[in-house]
């Protein structure tokens, strides 16, 4: 046999070896590649290693000397993976328990075995023909699977709340175009339909949070790394969710690849955090500007977008990268921060039950629930259709933590120095899922009248073709009741598309929530009204004298804003639990899902504040402690009380339930 047909049975017969090893597979390109460079190299040295490859006795396979290789893996990289590991294989149960499908789970558990792989490949076994029969029948479903999804996502259609909560929460997202996912995996594109409404918010609250003395400004994205190691809490509760820059600059592949790689040689001495949260920067600069009392108090505010990295997502409730305000405050003492904190929280209740017509419960988080750093977390909780919790805000005590860590300091009135005490709150994006999963029903997005971006849309209807005078008519009787509409202070859009059915526009703005619908064609015009059609609230059709639209419509929205409001205080009151057992919470709660439309609701029982009874109880039954209510504690309602859970003496009124 000759060299050359050697080596290329050598070949023929590596290239065989590395189909049949799922752990090669599973290897980083760049190890796959020097292993087989190095493997090649061998092959084509000489001969007499292609004839022994051929005819020779057994050598040691692909698989064993991969071993050999691994086993060779330092204690600390061991040790490494093992983490790593063990952190996936708790995110997958997780989106497990969440009902995650078996195609977004796919990718995870390809990580997880190639982690393991990595750590020990004896533990992946070379697949069998019947495991290649599943496989190939498993790419198949794949491959129907993500028609489906993009069947789905061209789709118009709404699936009903009682069928699939979760799944008709995605489709109003979808369909009514708030917004979509994007390229960068946990992370969404927040389309123009959703940012109007998040406008919205934030010119609301921006105006309160001037009102309450706070002053806007801007914080760089990328914080140092070392100023997150200076509060040992608010690190340990930040560090899984951070995202790491490491390199300042790429450079081409030296491999002779077409890609980008980190450029090796712009390594950063120290790491920077693209920020999960401001306070370690804020209070890097509160030093600088802090000095005496008359300095405080110091309170700011930012409007910006974080990233925490999220394993599992959903569309405003939960995403890798989101947009919020922080506000920051510093103290000469306990008192004033502590007030500054609460009041900010009222801020948040007013503005949620005023704007979006969502009641909410204030109180404060229990020690496990807490801000990272905090001593003291103030939330406002909502509850949504399905009888889930969502924390909408949240309002934190810092005590002197953040000052002592940067060593903020102030000189008193007495000349002596004193440390600053801290709070910070904020509201994010996740208010416009609030707002959707209150309110909305299975026809679409249904909007309360003051937050909606677009109050009135007003559809003319053409009059034929031929009848000059009777456009003139009715383009002069639109403009005026636009003009009147306009001067009422109400948001309204002419929709006039030539090319759209008027059904067709009834439809999409009913789709997106618009709380009110005026129809003017040219026999309204010759009879002196219009017709008004809501989205909800009340039914049929109402015919109006085109002289009172203004003040009928002005007082329409104003009813419907409360119907909406009293609708969601009603389901609140009524999914309200009150001293049920701890056995009947569980059992109401264990099989409790997101997708469920009728979820058993809150409960408020007598609790003996204790972490690891906490733990236990969001183990067996996956609820948390929502919030401490406020008014129910402060006016002693736990008082002579047997927590229901332990049986001891109960310190607290909580306020249990599964949540977003």
């Amino acid at each position: 046999m000759s060299p050359t047909r050697g080596v290329r049975i050598g070949l023929v017969a590596l290239t065989t070896t590395m189909a049949m090893t799922r752990a090669f597979q599973l290897l980083p390109t760049v190890a796959r590649r020097a292993l087989l460079s190095t493997r090649t190299h061998q092959v084509a040295q000489s001969s007499r290693i292609s004839r022994a490859m051929v005819t020779g006795p057994s050598r040691p396979s692909l698989m064993t000397r991969f071993m050999s290789e691994t086993a060779t893996l330092s204690d600390e990289r061991k040790a490494e993976l093992e983490s790593k590991i063990k952190e996936k294989g708790d995110a997958i149960r997780g989106m497990k328990d969440d009902g995650v499908s078996k195609d977004e789970l796919a990718p995870h558990v390809a990580e997880l075995l190639a982690l393991k792989a990595e750590l020990d490949p004896s533990s992946v076994k070379p697949p069998k023909k019947k495991q290649k029969q599943q496989q190939k029948q498993k790419g198949q479903k794949q491959k129907q699977s993500k028609k489906q999804q993009t069947d789905d996502a061209e789709s118009d259609y709404i699936t009903p709340r009682a069928e699939n909560y979760s799944k008709w929460y995605n489709d109003i997202i979808r369909v009514c175009e708030l917004a979509e996912t994007s390229p960068v995996r946990g992370c969404m594109v927040i389309k123009p339909w959703g940012m109007s409404l998040w406008d919205q918010v934030r010119n609301d609250l921006d105006a309160r949070i001037k009102d309450h003395g706070a002053e806007n400004a801007y914080f760089p994205l990328l914080i140092p790394k070392s100023f997150l190691s200076k509060e040992a809490e608010h690190v340990d509760g930040f560090a899984k969710e951070c995202a790491v820059v490491t390199h300042h600059r790429l450079t081409a592949d030296p491999d002779g690849g077409k890609g980008l790689i980190a450029d090796p040689e712009a390594e950063l001495e120290d790491p920077l955090i693209i920020r999960p949260t401001s306070e370690t920067m804020i209070w890097n600069m509160f030093k600088k500007w802090i000095v005496s009392h008359r300095d405080l108090p110091l309170k700011v505010n930012q409007w910006a977008n974080v990233m925490r990295w999220e394993m599992r997502t959903r569309p405003f409730l939960r995403t890798s990268e989101f947009l919020w305000q922080e506000g920051h405050t510093a103290h000469a003492t306990a008192e004033g921060a502590i007030q500054d904190s609460k009041d900010m929280l009222e801020q948040y209740a007013d503005m949620c039950e005023k704007l979006l017509a969502i009641p909410v419960v204030k109180g404060a988080k229990s020690p496990s629930e807490r801000f990272a750093g905090a001593e003291e977390t103030f939330t406002i909780e909502a509850l949504m259709q399905n009888g889930w919790a969502l924390q909408s805000g949240t309002s934190h005590f810092l005590g002197q933590s953040f000052g002592k860590a940067f060593d903020v300091t102030f000189q008193d009135a007495e000349g002596k120095q004193q440390d600053v005490w801290g709070t910070s709150w904020g509201v994010s994006t996740r208010l416009l899922g609030a707002l959707i999963m209150t309110h909305s029903d299975d026809a679409g997005l249904v909007l309360p009248p003051k937050v909606a971006p677009v109050q009135v849309v007003v559809v003319p209807i053409p009059p034929k073709k031929n009848d000059e005078e009777g456009k003139v008519a009715l383009n002069n009787a639109l403009d005026k009741l636009v003009a009147d509409l306009k001067g009422a202070g109400l948001k309204v859009k002419v929709d006039d598309r030539d090319y759209v059915r008027n059904g067709a526009k009834y439809f999409e703005w009913e789709r997106k929530g618009v709380p009110l619908r005026i129809e003017l064609g040219p026999r309204d015009v010759k009879g002196g009204v219009c017709v008004f059609k809501y989205r909800v609230g009340s039914e049929g059709k109402e015919t109006v004298s085109l002289d009172e639209v203004s003040t009928k419509a002005s007082e329409g929205l104003d009813n419907l804003q409360q119907y909406l409001l009293d609708a969601a205080k009603e389901r609140l009151a009524g999914n309200m639990n009150m001293m049920a057992t701890y056995e009947e919470m569980k059992v109401a709660l264990e099989k409790d899902e997101a997708s469920e439309y009728y979820g058993p609701g809150l409960y408020l029982v007598p609790w003996k504040c204790d972490a690891d009874n906490e733990e236990k109880i969001k183990e067996e039954c996956k609820a948390t402690i929502r919030c401490y209510p406020t008014d129910v504690n402060e006016a002693g309602m736990a008082e002579g009380k047997k927590c229901f859970y332990s049986g001891e003496d109960a310190t607290h009124m909580a306020l249990f339930g599964r949540a977003f």
